[in-house]
C-alpha cells in the first residue's frame, strides 16, 4: 500500500485480516495521512475548543453556570490539538503492529508494475498494490500568494498565535470551517468567494442559513468576488478583489480546493492511467488500468472525504485479494463542522427537483420547536427531508444546527435502505432528543406535523 492515510492504512489492515503479507509505505513521521495529521482531526479538536468557548460565553450563563469571563488560552488549545493528533496517529501504528502490517518509512515511486522504489531503502516487490497517496492544497495563480502570510490549511494549523485579522480565500467547506473556528477565537474574519454562495455544492437552504449565521456573528462576506492580487506590505497583507475592492489582514488562508497527488509517484512507469486534475482512473472495484494495481481515496478522484476513503480502501483490499466487491452508489454523508453545523446526504432539493420535477415534497422542522435543542440553548437551523411523492422514497436529508454531523448517520442508513418518508415519520424517536427532529421533518412533509402549526396552502 502506497500511503498511510485513511485510504491507505484501512486496506493495509483489511488485507492483513484476509491473510496477506502487507507493507504500507509512508514518508511522513506519523501514520494517518492528511486527515489525522493536518486535516480532520486537528481541525475538529479546534472546533471543540471553539464550541467550548462559545458555550462558556453565551450558553452556560443562560443555564445558570457562571464562571467569569472566559478567555482563549491558544497555546493550551494547541497542546490539546497536538495531543489528540498524537493519540490517533499512535493508535494507527499500534493497529499495524497488532495486525502484522509492516510500516516501510520513506517516499516511494513505481519502478515498474511490480516494484516500488523506496528512497533510501530497499525496493519493495508486490503481487498487488493499492495507491493511496491522497491530495494536496491547490494554490491559484494569483500574484502575491507566494507571501509567507498566505497559508494553506496545514500552515494555519501550525500557527502559534491567533491572527487579529484573517482573510479566507474560498467559501467552501475548509474555508468556512476555519472561518467559524477563528471567529470564535477572536479574529476579524473576511471571506472572499468567487461563487455567489458559501458551501456552493450543498443544499441552497443550508448555504443561506450558514450565511445568515456568519453575518450575525460579524463575519464579512464578499460573495461573487474574485481575488486579483495580494500585496505584502511587510507588516500586513492587502488583498485585492472584485472591482477595485481591498481588505487588509495579518494572515490569509488559501482554501480553494485540493488536487490528487499523482506527481512523483511513478504511475507512468507502472502503466497506470491518470489525469493530473481528476486523479487515477478506477472502476467501481477501485481497480486501475493495470489489473493488479488499485487506488483509493483522494487520489482516485471520488469524494475527497475521509469516510469515503475508508470504504474505498476496504473495497480495494478485498478485490486485490480475489473478492468481487463494487462500491456501487452508497449514500455519502457530507459533514461540515461550522457553527452551526451543516450535514447532508443524498440529493439536495434543487437536484431532486431537477430529476423528479413536480413529484418532490420537502418537510422542514426547526430546532426552535425541538425540546432538547431549546434546553441546550442551540436553536439555529432545522432538519429537512426531501422525498418523491409517487412512492414516498426518501431522496435526501439536510440538517443545519446542533450535532448535525452526528445526526446525519440515521439518514445515511435510511437512504441506503431505500426507506420511504412514511418509514421515517412513523418510526419512534426517544423524547426529548435531537433525533426526534428527523421524524418530525417527515411528519411535516406528509402534512401530519404535531409540533408545528399547519402549513399555509399556496394560493390558487
Amino acid at each position: 500500500v502506497l500511503g498511510g492515510g485513511t485510504a491507505g492504512y484501512t486496506p493495509a489492515i483489511r488485507a492483513a485480516q484476509l491473510g496477506a503479507r502487507v507493507a504500507c509505505i509512508e514518508k511522513e513521521p506519523e501514520l494517518g495521512g492528511t486527515c489525522l495529521r493536518v486535516g480532520c482531526i486537528p481541525t475538529k479538536a479546534w472546533v471543540q475548543t471553539a464550541h467550548a468557548l462559545h458555550a462558556a460565553r453565551e450558553i452556560d450563563p443562560k443555564l445558570g453556570v457562571v464562571t467569569g469571563e472566559p478567555t482563549l488560552d491558544f497555546p493550551k488549545a494547541n497542546e490539546w490539538k497536538n495531543a489528540v493528533v498524537k493519540q490517533m496517529t499512535n493508535g494507527v501504528a499500534s493497529l499495524f503492529k497488532a495486525n502484522g502490517v509492516e510500516w516501510v518509512k520513506g517516499a516511494a515511486q513505481f519502478r515498474d508494475a511490480q516494484t516500488l522504489a523506496v528512497e533510501g531503502g530497499e525496493d519493495v516487490t508486490f503481487t498487488s498494490a493499492i495507491v493511496a497517496t491522497g491530495s494536496y492544497p491547490m494554490r491559484p495563480p494569483i500574484p502575491g500568494l507566494e507571501s509567507p502570510r498566505c497559508v494553506d490549511s496545514t500552515g494555519l494549523l501550525a500557527q502559534t498565535e491567533v491572527p487579529r485579522r484573517l482573510v479566507v480565500l474560498g467559501g467552501g467547506i475548509i474555508g468556512c470551517e476555519f472561518a467559524s473556528i477563528f471567529q470564535r477565537f477572536g479574529s476579524e474574519i473576511t471571506i472572499v468567494e468567487m461563487l455567489t454562495s458559501l458551501i456552493p455544492l450543498e443544499d441552497a437552504d443550508a448555504s443561506k442559513e450558514l450565511e445568515k449565521a456568519f453575518t450575525k456573528r460579524g463575519v464579512i462576506l464578499h460573495l461573487g468576488k474574485q481575488c486579483t492580487k495580494v500585496e505584502d506590505t511587510g507588516s500586513a497583507l492587502t488583498v485585492h478583489f472584485g472591482e477595485g475592492q481591498t481588505v487588509e489582514c495579518d494572515l490569509m488562508l488559501v482554501s480553494v480546493g485540493r488536487a490528487p497527488l499523482v506527481d512523483g509517484v511513478g504511475l507512468e512507469q507502472a502503466g497506470v492511467t491518470f489525469d493530473p486534475r481528476k486523479g487515477i482512473q478506477t472502476d467501481g472495484r477501485r481497480q486501475t488500468s493495470v489489473s493488479h494495481i488499485y487506488a483509493a481515496g483522494d487520489v482516485a478522484g471520488y469524494w475527497q472525504l475521509a469516510h469515503t476513503g475508508f470504504r474505498e480502501g476496504e473495497i480495494a483490499a478485498e478485490n486485490a485479494l480475489g473478492h468481487e466487491i463494487d462500491i456501487g452508489d452508497p449514500a455519502v454523508p457530507r459533514p461540515i463542522y461550522t457553527d452551526p453545523e451543516v450535514a447532508g446526504v443524498g440529493l439536495t432539493e434543487a437536484q431532486a427537483r431537477e430529476l423528479h420535477v413536480d413529484t418532490v415534497a420537502v418537510g422542514r422542522f426547526p430546532w426552535v420547536a425541538n425540546a432538547r435543542a431549546v434546553m441546550m440553548g442551540e436553536t439555529t437551523g432545522w432538519v429537512k427531508t426531501i422525498h418523491e411523492t409517487t412512492y414516498g422514497e426518501l431522496l435526501g436529508v439536510v440538517i443545519v444546527g446542533p450535532h448535525a454531523t452526528d445526526l446525519i448517520e440515521a439518514a445515511v442508513v435510511g437512504l441506503d435502505a431505500e426507506a420511504t418518508v412514511e418509514t421515517i415519520a412513523d418510526g419512534m424517536a426517544p423524547h426529548p432528543t435531537l433525533s426526534e427532529a428527523f421524524k418530525e421533518a417527515g411528519l411535516v412533509a406528509l402534512e401530519r406535523a404535531i409540533h408545528l402549526p399547519p402549513r399555509r396552502k399556496a394560493a390558487v
